[in-house]
């Protein structure tokens, strides 16, 4: 393989956890409230992967783990934030720092233990010998796949089903939601849940996919990218899915340019996945500073049912 598709196919690699930590992320925020603790689940969705692979051998008891761990997560944040009302700000940064404490002191006993197996392939090897399609597309994991058939999905979820149009009004206006009938909590309990388990399964994607051995802190920050890609995906899931791919790519550009022995210092080739990200947020603010930013009109307003407006 020539030196793009060798970057496209680790993009796809390495964008996949971003891609599924994304999608979270969006049902999360499109039922109103924030979700700044991407980078916490992660880490415990991965520690919990690890444990439960190394324990029991099977993938199955594994995603089934990171399922529940991650759900239990998004009930405690379900709790604080529509029950309680705490600050949504403050209680998603608070499970940034459990998440991130909790890991590293379960994940001390296996660090650096392989995990015993790998996620199955579909191989489609009628596409072996289509140029650059085939080198992409021909070998990818099951949880790739998946991540695919989410995207579709959930765009069409979100878009064409009067379930999607409720979890839009009720990140929009839950106030009116809830005059017609929709029970706003309820259905925010479930959102932030099942979108827990996706940013847990993109832990879990992580060591299982992109690098099979637990280590502390292992996602070096990408929770924090994926809360950056659903601005830049305006929380759009067909869009995520591009956006993804090339955070992805900026990802694994810095080890590329290594391998052609580039003199640049591989401290500041670490970097371009963040710097990147700063650039484009700056970019966007610039561009879009006259025009709606597209995020859901009520997201991060506490919902209080007995409030006059």
């Amino acid at each position: 393989m020539d030196l793009l598709t060798q970057l496209l196919v680790a993009a796809i690699s390495s964008g996949t956890p971003l891609l599924f930590a994304t999608l979270g992320g969006i049902l999360i925020e499109r039922s109103g409230i924030m979700q700044l603790g991407a980078e916490g689940l992660m880490l415990m969705g991965a520690v919990t992967a690890c444990l439960t692979y190394i324990h029991t051998g099977s993938l199955g008891w594994t995603l089934a783990a990171v399922f529940v761990v991650s759900a239990a997560l998004g009930l405690l944040h379900s709790f604080l934030t529509v029950t309680l009302r705490t600050n949504q700000v403050v209680s998603g940064l608070a499970m940034t720092l459990f998440g991130s404490g909790l890991s590293a002191y379960l994940g001390k006993s296996i660090t650096g233990t392989p995990i015993p197996g790998s996620v199955p392939k579909i191989d489609l090897n009628f596409l072996n010998d289509v140029p650059v399609i085939g080198d992409m597309f021909a070998h990818l994991d099951i949880l790739t796949w998946f991540s695919f058939a989410l995207v579709i999905a959930a765009h069409l979820f979100i878009h064409r089903t009067s379930f999607g149009l409720h979890l839009r009004a009720i990140g929009d206006n839950p106030a009116t939601a809830d005059v017609m009938g929709i029970p706003v909590q309820i259905f925010r309990y479930g959102y932030i849940i099942v979108g827990s388990m996706l940013i847990g399964l993109a832990g879990a994607d992580l060591l299982l996919v992109y690098s099979p051995t637990w280590i502390e802190g292992m996602t070096a920050g990408r929770g924090w990218i994926a809360v950056a890609l659903i601005i830049f995906a305006r929380w759009n899931p067909l869009r995520a899915l591009f956006c993804a791919y090339f955070f992805g790519a900026m990802d694994t550009i810095g080890f590329k340019i290594q391998l052609i022995g580039s003199a640049i210092p591989s401290y500041f080739l670490k970097m371009i996945p963040y710097v990147v990200t700063i650039l484009v947020l700056m970019y966007l603010g610039w561009r879009n500073r006259n025009k709606p930013s597209g995020s859901p009109e009520a997201l991060g307003v506490p919902y209080i049912r007995e409030q006059r407006f």
